[in-house]
């Protein structure tokens, strides 16, 4: 399983395929290999594009540490870019799915020239996770989303023993500071852009809206925030393949 020590972390990614390069970041709670288990990997590959699914820190086979200071946007942005430095690419279609919309976002702001093209999706990439809290008249936090997704989808986070939960809670603390809008960099990109979010997601209406307004593609599935990602990974895929072909 390959491995990418960056400040001092241990990032595991996989890789798969062959082909122009495409990084799959993964949201809150999930990791890499929800992906491959909902056949968004499988059918990318078959498009012809090599996969490099990632582990964020504090998931899947990443390293868990507590240290707040360690899920900063620059440095989770970072841990991207070691990846591609670690494979020889300069340049990646880079897709991050919530949390990993977050992350991709960062790569937008802190490293746009490696971007071969950017996919943002189930992700407010202007107001952040504020725009799912005043959807639910909620406030969305790391404690939150760890409880809801323990009582609704249990085994979705049996990995969260005692013993990492600290660090899954510091990850998901640091998604609700303050930089969250990456539009302004998004806007700046070179390469295309594209957003997709599930029908029923608190994203949808306003990153639907604002792709439009700035030129960008967008399409949407039907569900929710969950939902969406899980059960059309094919479909989807084949949909961000054919964007991926046209960004050249």
């Amino acid at each position: 399983m390959p491995y990418v020590t960056n400040r001092g972390q241990r990032i595991h990614y996989t890789l798969d395929g062959d082909g122009p390069l495409v990084v799959l970041q993964h949201g809150y709670l999930s990791s890499e290999a929800d992906w491959k288990t909902c056949g968004y990997v499988d059918a990318l590959t078959e498009e012809g594009f090599q996969v490099a699914g990632v582990d964020s820190l504090a998931h899947g086979e990443s390293d868990k540490p507590t240290d707040p200071a360690l899920y900063a946007l620059p440095q989770r942005a970072d841990d991207i870019v070691a990846v591609l430095d670690d494979l020889g690419t300069h340049r990646a279609h880079v897709v991050g799915y919530s949390m990993g919309g977050w992350i991709a976002g960062g790569v937008a702001t802190h490293h746009p020239d490696r971007l071969a093209s950017l996919t943002i999706a189930g992700w407010d990439c202007v107001r952040g996770i504020t725009t799912a809290s005043e959807a639910m008249d909620q406030t969305v936090d790391a404690k939150w989303m760890l409880e809801s997704v323990r009582t609704l989808a249990p085994a979705m986070v049996a990995w969260v023993t005692p013993e990492v939960e600290e660090a899954v809670v510091t990850c998901g603390d640091a998604i609700r500071v303050a930089d969250h809008d990456a539009s302004t960099a998004v806007n700046a990109l070179d390469v295309p852009v594209l957003l997709w979010d599930g029908t029923e997601d608190p994203y949808h209406r306003t990153m639907s809206k604002w792709a439009r307004s700035n030129g960008h593609q967008y399409f949407s599935v039907d569900g929710d925030h969950l939902s969406c990602f899980y059960l059309h990974g094919r479909d989807t895929a084949a949909r961000m393949a054919e964007f991926f072909r046209a960004a050249g």
